[in-house]
């Protein structure tokens, strides 16, 4: 097929049957063209990639305009990476690399955000992996609360979806710039996040809403029966709450909900449920990796957020993609904020830019990826200073798909 034989150009709605065959073909899903697929309520199509053999579309790419909370509270504007993917046959062939490069070298913020599909994939163009977790959770229903758990007096309110969503987006907006990891959310957000139809459901009820006075819980329903009896399963959704005592509430609301079985979350790695429990083994938990964060404009970047402790290194970057991020930096936190400049002095540490981006969210500390090999020391104890400057005051969490 020659050294390259594919183009990229940007993509407009005319291209928007060709990008859902590629979608389908990439992810094995079945194809509607007469219907609108979720990711059409929130692609931008003037930041979205074609990959182009000939005049076939063989792969697609597209960054969304986010916002994302950031350590320190502080709201930054994102890339966010999604629905990329290669039509099979074409797979392995430089076509992703040519759409992957093309994405992440046009981003004007200066970081980029996603959900990695294939974790074998993303390293190699300088994503930093586990920059944020997961961690599904199994309670029993019913589950006891420790006597000390205060669930106040409010009443949580089961309503349509109707009378949800105003309050939704009302809780959400107040929340999310207390939380590292989450994300400013368009009307089209809303839309993609929520979606509803059948063949979102993966077998389960239609999606339902709760609503505490300072909170709300939204998740979907499966019945079912054994030889002991009925024991319904409360899968959920979302959870947002503005308070100590709204999150214990909807938790209480959920676990006294429905016949036996159990409700499960994914949720953040320190959400207190498992604290909240009289037998805190009843929570069972498996943790997984969510976002990854691929640094673009390394200096600006790293001066966005703030960092809990002052530090003073020369870190040596390598970053193979993107030149302008490789070579040494001097990166001096005083109070908080950082500033990242150029040097010439010799490197106290040394790490790949993908250990950056791990670390970025502050949910990964350096000094684990320096056990790894993806960070070396050459000052003793500037590994662990600059570990602890990076760590966040909660840890790190994405609450949607995108």
């Amino acid at each position: 097929m020659g050294d390259d034989p594919f183009t990229v150009r940007v993509l407009t709605v005319d291209d928007v049957v060709p990008l859902r065959r590629v979608l389908a073909g990439a992810f094995l899903t079945d194809l509607d063209e007469d219907r609108p697929e979720r990711v059409e309520h929130v692609i931008e199509f003037d930041r979205a990639r074609g990959v182009f053999h000939g005049d076939e579309m063989v792969g697609v790419g597209a960054v969304l305009t986010r916002e994302i909370t950031l350590p320190g509270g502080v709201v930054a504007p994102a890339a966010a990476l999604t629905a990329a993917g290669v039509r099979p046959g074409y797979q392995r062939r430089g076509a992703l690399n040519r759409l992957v490069a093309s994405l992440v070298d046009g981003v004007p913020e200066a970081f980029a955000v996603l959900w990695a599909s294939d974790g074998a994939i993303y390293g190699r163009f300088g994503c930093g992996s586990l920059a944020s977790d997961l961690v599904h959770v199994a309670l029993p229903h019913g589950a006891a609360f420790h006597a000390g758990v205060d669930v106040g007096d409010a009443v949580v309110r089961e309503v349509t979806r109707e009378q949800a969503l105003p309050v939704l987006k009302e809780v959400y907006e107040r929340v999310r710039t207390s939380r590292v990891g989450w994300l400013g959310r368009t009307d089209g957000s809303w839309e993609f996040h929520l979606a509803d139809e059948d063949r979102y459901r993966d077998g389960l009820s239609a999606f339902r809403y709760a609503l505490h006075p300072r909170g709300y819980v939204v998740y979907r329903v499966k019945t079912a029966w054994d030889e002991r009896g009925p024991r319904d399963e409360l899968h959920v959704h979302e959870l947002v709450a503005e308070t100590d005592v709204a999150h214990a509430a909807l938790y209480r609301h959920l676990l006294d909900l429905g016949l036996g079985g159990e409700v499960t979350h994914h949720t953040a790695a320190d959400d207190p449920i498992p604290h909240l429990l009289a037998n805190p083994r009843a929570a069972v938990r498996r943790r997984h990796d969510a976002l990854w964060v691929r640094l673009v404009h390394l200096d600006r970047a790293l001066e966005q957020r703030r960092y809990l402790s002052d530090v003073d290194v020369v870190i040596e970057v390598d970053d193979p993609l993107l030149p302008r991020n490789a070579g040494r930096w001097r990166f001096t936190v005083e109070k908080g904020r950082a500033s990242v400049r150029r040097t010439d002095d010799e490197p106290d540490v040394s790490a790949d830019v993908a250990a950056l981006g791990s670390a970025f969210l502050g949910g990964t500390r350096l000094s684990v990826l320096a056990r790894a090999g993806r960070v070396r020391e050459h000052t003793s104890g500037s590994v662990g200073a600059l570990s602890v400057a990076f760590l966040a005051e909660h840890a790190p969490h994405c609450p949607e798909l995108f």
